[in-house]
């Protein structure tokens, strides 16, 4: 056996250094490095075709771009529109696949429903964190929506990633779920499970085996505090796809976001409503999104927003109100606070509204964050909306950014935010004057083929005056 190597980690970033540092020179943090037991793996010890790897390697030679031939992959569909769509269309054969969240919102509930939604696969179920009892207490109460059967999931409670291996190639699944990456330890690297090297090692491990074998594998991972994946920042670019579950454990809604897709867009959205019998599909979320309002109330307005492709409405709320102390508050949440601090800065500048000395509260309902500008000129009515006690008129929405010098800027794909409207009942819909039909026309739209009326404006005091008078 080769002679066993001392390094230090950084727990952060996964900077090796042959001695102790106090401050990482990759991440700047400090207190970071970890000593690690790294073994060589030898050739005698058996990994996943260790050694037909080594000696089977082919020689890969340079081809032409126009030499390569192209073929349409094979996705596999699920059940489950919503995680079809987030990512890309179904799962691709041999990818790899993380999904991370936090304690307790739904990772290991989605995935082993998922499993056990697809009877006509052999799915392998492996758990390093809860027992076979666990499971299936759990896979009890999912069973009126995955059938009395349980379908074909198996279930594996291990962590040595040499043990994993053998029950594959005993079993040889169709889908291969791992709950979580970081319990799981493999016998070439004499650290704890959970550590950088053991983290890398094993995810390198299931990569192998998914490409040679070209079977999907899922892997759920832990997050940090703030919000980021656990484990060394090389995992998320060592998987195909990266996907985050979001939501707030005290409210139902969860949200299903790809952060990286090599296989389609990285900017899909799913929508989830976490029930006793567990997650259920939210096919329309423009009306979970809208509250049911019984008489018209200032500071509230609606937007139209895109995530991916798929348009959304959300309710917009903002809270105006005289600063009970020296230094007006501002909050927003599910907004960037940066963001709000511009647009008040051009309401007070372009329109004369004195809120510099208001205490400013905004809300997206429905526990999401969003990030896209077209919300801008309904956020901006909901200020002056509370700021002035005049409800915005009931089916009225919005989509357009607000600049700097109070015009209003054009968003991409109108017509199908105007098409969502049109669809929930909206009558009338804000939008840019300057907005172009998609496809770079250099021509008006043509706006007589929607039964809602669009109404373009150029400024934001055109907008306000055609609103508040």
């Amino acid at each position: 056996m080769s002679k066993t190597k001392t390094s230090y980690f950084c727990q952060g970033c996964s900077y090796e250094s042959a001695k102790w540092l106090g401050k990482c020179p990759s991440c700047a943090q400090w207190n970071t490095f970890v000593e690690e037991i790294v073994e060589k793996p030898n050739t005698s010890v058996p990994n996943w075709k260790a050694s037909t790897s080594t000696s089977q390697q082919r020689a890969n030679k340079p081809v032409l771009v126009s030499d390569v031939v192209f073929q349409e992959e094979n996705r596999l569909l699920t059940p489950d529109k919503e995680f079809n769509r987030v990512l890309g269309g179904g799962i691709v054969a041999g990818s790899l696949v993380l999904i991370g969240g936090e304690p307790g919102i739904g990772k290991s509930t989605l995935m082993l429903q998922l499993a056990m939604n697809m009877p006509a696969l052999k799915v392998l179920y492996i758990s390093g964190e809860e027992s076979e009892m666990q499971i299936k207490m759990r896979a009890e109460r999912l069973m009126p929506q995955a059938g009395k059967s349980g379908g074909g999931c198996f279930i594996l409670t291990e962590t040595s990633t040499q043990n994993i291996f053998k029950q594959i190639e005993q079993l040889q699944p169709d889908l291969v779920v791992v709950d979580s990456i970081q319990t799981l330890h493999s016998a070439h690297i004499e650290s704890t499970p959970g550590s950088v090297s053991q983290v890398r090692e094993c995810t390198a491990e299931l990569l192998r085996f998914a490409k040679e074998t070209s079977t999907p594998v899922f892997l759920i991972g832990h997050i940090t505090k703030d919000g980021m994946i656990a484990g060394p920042k090389i995992l998320e670019h060592m998987v195909d796809t990266v996907l985050q579950f979001e939501g707030d454990r005290h409210h139902v809604y969860r949200i299903l976001r790809a952060i990286k897709n090599r296989f389609g867009s990285a900017s899909e959205l799913g929508i989830y409503e976490m029930l006793g019998e567990g997650l259920r599909e939210v096919s329309n979320p423009s009306e979970i999104l809208l509250s049911q309002r019984d008489e018209p109330l200032s500071g509230i307005t609606i937007s139209a927003t895109l995530e991916g492709l798929r348009p959304m409405l959300i309710e917009t709320q903002a809270l105006v109100s005289t600063s009970a102390y020296g230094t007006p508050q501002r909050s927003a949440t599910g907004f960037d606070t940066k963001r709000m601090n511009m647009l008040l800065a051009v309401l007070e500048k372009r329109c004369g509204f004195k809120l510099g000395v208001k205490d400013v509260f905004l809300n997206i309902t429905g526990g999401i964050r969003i990030e896209d500008p077209a919300i801008d000129l309904g956020l901006a009515a909901a200020i002056i909306s509370s700021h002035e006690d005049i409800p915005v008129p009931f089916k009225t929405c919005f989509a357009a950014e607000l600049g700097l010098s109070g015009e209003i800027r054009a968003v991409n794909r109108i017509e199908q935010r105007i098409a969502e409207a049109q669809k929930l009942g909206f009558e009338q819909i804000f939008i840019s004057k300057y907005n172009m039909p998609t496809g770079g026309k250099n021509t008006k739209m043509d706006f007589s083929r929607y039964n809602i009326e669009v109404k373009p404006v150029g400024r934001i005091e055109e907008a306000f005056g055609l609103l508040f008078g």
